[in-house]
């Protein structure tokens, strides 16, 4: 179903003030004035976003009281082991909080699940464990634990001191840990309810520093520490994929600007091997797509535990053999990710009364478990559906699975309706984790279905509208103009890079794909003397598609600079397209995007 391009309405003397008081250009006033911005003054406040605006850490929720524990373990000597996860928010959260403990001298050591072996979050074995190796120890969790409520009462019956501190989705019950660190726990009224994993542990890294200071504010050294902490907590944001906007904007845009002047030594050997030059800022674009894979190869293929080393080592020469291992890793991730794509998509395509499914479900004991998140993202930009991807276990009888959504699609909440078939699951809207029995799977693919097909309405779509900034001509996009527009950035969910249209452009040559199994377009557009290079992450399958259009086209799209050997030039990204006798049909105006 064709998306409906939504173009906001823009009131020419508001635009021609912010041109005015702010000295900008049209374009970075257009995309202003769409997202609500009226003043100049209004303007500068959202460009500044200041460090001293983040909500002091002890009002959130139970961190306080948790950095009193953690502290008074410390000057007892207790060993403080820090439970992690295995992606790039659980990663660089767990390594926070090490660096944190260990630069003031605590005994700190850090455990991380297997995602192949243990999955997901705390389980009862690894909680004996470490409740035998040293039952004096404080564990505390990142970015997971808040629906552990057997594991939590096992530390408890124990005598094992559990601090849970996590970001996802609440049940309606909590565990029984000693404490329970999260921006949303009931009663609370935390302002900023979407801190990443990354986000929370910052904020009790926070909490202890100022208890290790003069109780309100950290020790010089210690305040060092935590501007080199806030480059770990935005590597975290960004690729947790939570919303970049209030203090989580504060985050990232400071957290870049650390990663530049504090970089460990396991962030510059992933710096040289992502190909980014030592001495380049680093975007939000460059974590997604060039550091957090790597990182996140690890924990896909069971070795999460490098990956905590690689940002935790000193030893230089050490941090540049796991970059380039974790490197060898995400190559290997991305060989197994193509050939689970393709047989994810052949079963699809087997099961023509699928279509029919506002909800894709796959499952096959051909998979790999640690890639079905990614390869549940491709397939929904392929099908454009919420999408489950299982990984079956013959031996045991059980399928782990990952799932991803589309547009504004609830996929937490709607699971919710389906968990008699569930063993167990967690996550929140956009994403989730599951296990369940193989026996129940074709069951749950069909009431995963009609749960979704009831609560949306037979037929609808959940395809989200795309919001366009404003309509231009390619001759608006100036060098300069486009780089102003990085001024709005940190750019990610929620708080999107600004989206263009333009009307009556002509191919400048047959477009072609590029990467692996043609899965990207590449192709060059013009519009009088104007020519840019335009290129569709995913989207290969346009090429055939753009070659048949006999006729001027309609673009939606974002604009970036695109440096290259010392050269740069405006690049477009390609979102959406029409031939332009047809875009009329397909267009809404709003009065705010």
């Amino acid at each position: 179903m064709p998306r409906q391009w939504r173009f906001a309405l823009h009131d020419r003397a508001v635009v021609a003030r912010l041109v005015r008081e702010m000295r900008c250009s049209p374009l970075l006033a257009q995309v202003l004035a769409s997202r609500g911005i009226d003043s100049g003054a209004n303007g500068e406040q959202f460009l500044a976003a200041r460090l001293s605006d983040l909500i002091p850490p002890d009002e959130l929720p139970g961190a306080a009281e948790a950095a009193d524990r953690i502290v008074a373990a410390f000057r007892a000597g207790r060993r403080i082991t820090i439970y992690g996860d295995y992606d790039v928010d659980g990663v660089t959260a767990t390594s926070l909080l090490w660096h944190c403990l260990k630069l003031v001298g605590a005994n700190v050591d850090y455990y991380i699940p297997s995602r192949l072996e243990e999955g997901y979050g705390l389980n009862l074995e690894a909680i004996r464990t470490l409740h035998a190796e040293d039952p004096n120890r404080i564990i505390v969790t990142v970015d997971c634990g808040i629906c552990s409520l057997e594991e939590a009462a096992l530390a408890k019956s124990l005598g094992l001191e559990l601090i849970i501190t996590d970001h996802h989705t609440l049940d309606s019950e909590l565990p029984e840990s000693a404490v329970n660190v999260h921006p949303r726990l009931p009663g609370s009224s935390y302002a900023f309810p979407d801190l990443c994993g990354a986000g929370v542990a910052f904020k009790l890294a926070w909490a202890i520093c100022m208890r290790l200071g003069d109780g309100t504010k950290a020790s010089p050294r210690m305040r060092d520490y935590l501007k080199s902490a806030v480059g770990l907590a935005a590597m975290g944001t960004i690729a947790d994929v939570v919303p970049l906007k209030g203090e989580n904007r504060i985050i990232v845009r400071y957290g870049l600007l650390s990663l530049l002047e504090n970089s460990l030594p396991g962030l510059e050997m992933l710096r040289k091997i992502a190909g980014y030059e030592k001495n380049r800022s680093l975007s939000a674009e460059d974590i997604a797509f060039g550091i957090a894979p790597r990182i996140n190869a690890a924990g896909r293929l069971g070795q999460a535990r490098l990956a905590v080393e690689l940002l935790t080592t000193d030893n230089r020469q050490r941090a540049a053999q796991l970059a380039d291992y974790l490197d060898q890793l995400n190559k290997n991730r991305q060989t197994v990710e193509r050939k689970m794509y393709r047989q994810a998509k052949e079963m699809i395509e087997e099961n023509p009364d699928w279509e029919q499914h506002p909800t894709l479900v796959v499952a096959s004991d051909e998979f790999h478990p640690g890639v079905m998140g990614i390869v549940a993202s491709r397939l929904v930009e392929r099908f454009q559906k919420p999408t489950i991807v299982i990984a079956s276990n013959l031996e045991s009888g059980l399928g782990q699975g990952s799932g991803r959504t589309f547009g504004d699609f609830n996929l937490h909440s709607h699971l919710c309706e389906c968990t008699e078939y569930l063993e167990r699951f967690g996550g929140h809207k956009a994403a989730v984790g599951l296990r369940i029995s193989l026996d129940r799977i074709d069951e749950f693919r069909e009431a995963f279905a009609k749960v979704a097909t009831t609560q949306l309405g037979e037929g609808e779509s959940v395809a989200p509208d795309i919001q366009i900034d404003a309509e231009v001509s390619l001759h608006d996009l100036t060098t300069p103009a486009v780089r102003e527009l990085d001024t709005l950035g940190p750019f990610g969910a929620q708080h999107r890079r600004p989206i263009f249209s333009v009307a009556h452009v002509q191919l400048a040559e047959p477009p072609g794909t590029m990467g692996g199994g043609d899965r990207h377009l590449a192709m060059k557009v013009r519009q009088g003397e104007k020519v840019f290079r335009c290129v569709a992450f995913g989207k290969g399958e346009w090429a055939a598609e753009l070659a048949k259009v006999n006729g001027p086209l309609s673009l939606c799209f974002s604009a970036s600079i695109n440096a290259f050997r010392g050269y740069e030039n405006v690049e477009l990204q390609l979102h959406d397209w029409r031939p332009a006798d047809t875009i009329a049909g397909n267009t809404t105006m709003s009065s705010a995007v």
